[in-house]
């Protein structure tokens, strides 16, 4: 999970000089009334406010130099009104300086606020291992807030005795009160994964372990709060793959061979079960499924953000419609840059709910 940049565009180190140039310009046409002088405040401050100090320091001289230009052209340099304007304008460039400098200070805190929010995703939703076995692995994970890190989507794999174990999971509810649920989540998960022989009771312990965790949590969370997840488990060596669905969005296997129809499918469980934190309905849970997953194949996990984005015209994204042509892929990144990338031209904009991804792929003997 790269961290985010800001850009600003290619115009915005322009505007400056635009609004300088406009305001000398105005002046030295109509030097009575200083019409230009508002653009050359506004060139001084718009400076300190998106460029760096020395390119700010070069828009206040240019004023100032521009100015005392223009009130030696018109005679006024000695004057009370041509001493009046200059002063006007060098207080533009400093107080330009000085919008620069609170602009940069707060900038140096939420570097260093982002840099500990950082280490703090990093424990909780660390960066899977990009290679387990004969099996290659992606993950991704977008907030919907652009200043978020992280919010209540989670996933995880552990090798086991018993295979791979992954988990995706999605809990209910925004900020850090889900971000404790998944916290809890996962240690339970990397807990529970060695010791749990079957995917249906590894479900149940998880559940367990909410439960006991139940009265640390908000009254929200508490009383109507639940995770949807997704189990899986891929045994090393053999080309199956088990899934256990606890209400959550079924994952899609991409095919090695383009020919293949279709290319992507979708593998919805026969029999959805409740998410986890239901368990008091008193329903069965459901017993695991098992699907083929030949090599050169790719397992691709998402949680509702991607299956639940939505065009401007209210439509549901379909990764499997969106990701039909993308043909044989070189492993699990090019399909999780593939999907990011349809969904973002998809919504067009900010999406609604945060997006985790994680992609595996069963390489080829060769």
């Amino acid at each position: 999970m790269p961290p985010r940049s800001v850009q600003w565009p290619p115009y915005v180190r322009v505007a400056p000089w635009l609004l300088i140039v406009g305001g000398l310009v105005w002046n030295s046409l109509d030097p009575a009334d200083y019409w230009g002088d508002p653009l050359l405040a506004a060139a001084a401050v718009l400076s300190g406010a998106l460029l760096t100090l020395r390119d700010t320091c070069a828009v206040g001289l240019a004023n100032v130099t521009g100015i005392l230009v223009l009130s030696t052209q018109d005679g006024s340099i000695g004057t009370a009104d041509g001493f009046l304007e200059l002063a006007n304008t060098a207080f533009a460039a400093l107080l330009g300086v000085g919008v620069n400098r609170v602009v940069a200070r707060h900038g140096r805190r939420l570097a260093r606020v982002r840099s500990v929010a950082e280490a703090a995703q990093q424990a909780v939703l660390p960066e899977p291992p990009g290679r387990v076995g004969e099996l290659s692995v992606a993950a991704s994970y977008h907030a919907a807030q652009d200043e978020a890190l992280i919010g209540g989507d989670a996933y995880a794999l552990q090798t086991t005795r018993f295979g791979v174990r992954v988990l995706i999971a999605d809990v209910r509810g925004k900020g850090l009160q889900a971000v404790g649920a998944v916290s809890v989540l996962l240690g339970a998960f990397r807990e529970a994964s060695h010791r749990v022989a079957d995917l249906a009771a590894l479900a149940d312990a998880l559940e367990d372990s909410l439960l006991r965790e139940a009265d640390q949590m908000s009254e929200e969370l508490r009383m109507e709060g639940f995770i949807t997840a997704l189990l899986v488990e891929l045994p090393l060596g053999e080309g199956v793959v088990r899934t256990l669905d606890c209400g959550h969005p079924g994952p899609y296997l991409l095919s090695a061979d383009a020919r293949l129809a279709p290319p992507v499918l979708r593998l919805d469980a026969a029999d959805p079960g409740l998410p986890l934190g239901m368990g008091g309905l008193g329903v069965a849970r459901p017993a695991p499924e098992s699907r083929p997953f030949p090599p050169g194949c790719t397992l691709l996990l998402v949680t509702d953000g991607v299956t639940e984005a939505r065009d401007a015209a209210g439509e549901f994204y379909d990764p499997v419609l969106g990701l039909a042509g993308l043909g044989p892929v070189a492993g699990p990144g090019e399909v999780l840059d593939a999907l990011v990338a349809d969904v973002e031209r998809w919504t067009g904009g900010p999406r609604d709910d945060d997006m985790a991804v994680l992609a595996i792929t069963r390489r080829s003997e060769d």
